[in-house]
C-alpha cells in the first residue's frame, strides 16, 4: 500500500509542536510540560495537538527518535572526514540546531538523552579506531580511550551551548581538533 507524503502544513505543524516542546524542556521537566504550553507556544489547538500525538509522553518519544536518528545520520556522514572536517562539520551542525543540543544539554531533560548522543558518537570513534588500527571492538584499551573521547566532545560542545553559543565556531572547532589530537596521539 502507498503511503501518501506529509504536506507542508503537517510538518510545519509538527516543527512548530517540536520547537514549543525544546523550548519547554530548557526550562522545566517533561512531567510538568503541559499540552495547553505547547498549542499555546506553537500557536496551535488542542484538536491539532491530539491529531498527532497520544499525549506529552508520546510527543516526547517521537521527537527523541527523530533527534537521535538524525544525529545517528550526521555520525555515519561523518566517519570518513578528517578530524578537522569531522569537528567543522559537528560544530556546524550544533549550531545550526542549537535549540535541540539547549534541550538535550538542559538540566531538565529526560535523563538518558545526552547519553545516547555520547553512546552513538562512542560507536563511531570505536569503530573507525577499530579500523584504522586493526584492533577488536572487544578491545577493552580501545573501549576507554574511545569512552573518554566521545565524552570530552560531548562536554565541550555541552560548555559552548550552555555559554549560550558565546565562542564563535572557529574557536570550539579549533579546540576540539587539538584536544582530539593529543588524544589520539596516545592512543
Amino acid at each position: 500500500m502507498d503511503k501518501k507524503p506529509v504536506d507542508r502544513r503537517t510538518l510545519k505543524t509538527r516543527k512548530a509542536i517540536y520547537d514549543a516542546m525544546m523550548e519547554l524542556l530548557t526550562q522545566k521537566e517533561l512531567h510538568k510540560v503541559t499540552v495547553q504550553e505547547i498549542t499555546d507556544i506553537a500557536d496551535i489547538n488542542r484538536a491539532t495537538f491530539y491529531k498527532h500525538y497520544l499525549d506529552i509522553y508520546d510527543l516526547y518519544d517521537k521527537l527523541e527518535q527523530d533527534i537521535l536518528v538524525e544525529w545517528g545520520m550526521l555520525v555515519l556522514e561523518l566517519q570518513d572526514l578528517r578530524s578537522t572536517d569531522f569537528f567543522t562539520k559537528l560544530v556546524g551542525y550544533v549550531g545550526k540546531n542549537s535549540n535541540v543540543f539547549k534541550m538535550v544539554f538542559s538540566p531538565n531533560a529526560p535523563k538518558g538523552l545526552e547519553s545516547k548522543f555520547e553512546r552513538i558518537l562512542d560507536g563511531l570513534l570505536k569503530t573507525i579506531e577499530s579500523e584504522r588500527k586493526g584492533h577488536s571492538l572487544k578491545d577493552i584499551k580501545l573501549t576507554y580511550q574511545t569512552w573518554y573521547r566521545s565524552h570530552g566532545v560531548i562536554a565541550v560542545l555541552t560548555k559552548w551551548v550552555e555559554d549560550g553559543l558565546d565562542q564563535p565556531k572557529e574557536f570550539v572547532i579549533k579546540t576540539l581538533s587539538e584536544l582530539d589530537s593529543n588524544t589520539e596521539k596516545i592512543m
